[in-house]
């Protein structure tokens, strides 16, 4: 395949659909901006992309919680497709309120119940975090983060996006299975908190993988580093976004798989 579809779903309050649509292209696939509704009506078929992408925004106005209404059109309304789609080995990437919306929906970290296991919660700074931030890339399964530099910088920008776990034993098996795929740090890769660790994660996690390694969620955006303008510090010489790097894995993987 040379150029992969990519279904990037949109809903009322979603707001980083078109940034997500243009990673994509500048990666070199074929993004379409696709309203949920289009799904549940038949106007468009998921099975007819190869990436599904969950962008950024306060889809439904994060009524209830952040993502949680989202997160039960796709378990309850979509379900059958879904669970397709993963079978077909296809991807899936969750940005943002994209990742609150896979982690309520159990598709991440993932089991075969759909049943949800972690969350994102307010956090701990009980404000609004809009920075930079580091990130360690762990040698992970995930398909997403090939060949990544050992450490990225992205930018967060949530109210809600510490990381927990229902219990222990949750935590344990993601840790085991090497699904943790981004973990806040500094600038020298070593583990910190506040404001390095924006909103009090468990482990400092902010990106999470399925157990096939196809399934990506993280909360820092990608999307919104893919020119190396984007970077605060350019002007010394970045070359490029890390996000891109994320996004063109994706897209890499799609091509010579389908």
């Amino acid at each position: 395949m040379r150029s992969p579809k990519v279904c990037v779903l949109r809903t009322a309050g979603t707001n980083c659909d078109k940034e997500a649509a243009f990673a994509f292209s500048k990666a070199g696939a074929l993004p379409e901006l696709i309203h949920i509704n289009r799904l549940f009506d038949g106007q468009n078929k998921l099975g007819d992309y190869q990436i599904l992408a969950v962008p950024g925004g306060f889809s439904y106005g994060d009524d209830i919680a952040a993502g949680k209404i989202l997160a039960n059109e796709l378990r309850f309304k979509l379900v059958d497709d879904i669970k397709q789609f993963i079978k077909d080995g296809k991807l899936i990437i969750g940005i943002c309120n994209g990742f609150q919306v896979l982690v309520k929906s159990g598709l991440l970290p993932g089991n075969d119940g759909l049943t949800q296991e972690t969350s994102l919660i307010i956090n701990d700074s009980g404000k609004f975090e809009d920075r930079w931030a580091y990130l360690k890339s762990s040698k992970s399964k995930c398909v997403w983060t090939k060949n990544l530099p050992e450490i990225i910088y992205l930018p967060v920008a949530h109210g809600e996006g510490k990381f927990v776990t229902k219990d222990k034993s949750v935590l344990e098996r993601i840790k085991k299975n090497g699904q943790i795929v981004f973990q806040y740090c500094n600038e020298k890769g070593e583990g910190a908190g506040y404001p390095f660790n924006p909103n009090g994660s468990v482990d400092n996690i902010a990106g999470i993988c399925d157990q096939t390694g196809r399934i990506l969620g993280l909360m820092p955006h990608p999307e919104r580093h893919v020119e190396a303008s984007q970077h605060p510090r350019w002007a010394r010489g970045k070359k490029t976004g890390d996000g891109l790097l994320i996004i063109a894995n994706g897209v890499e993987y799609a091509r010579k798989n389908f």
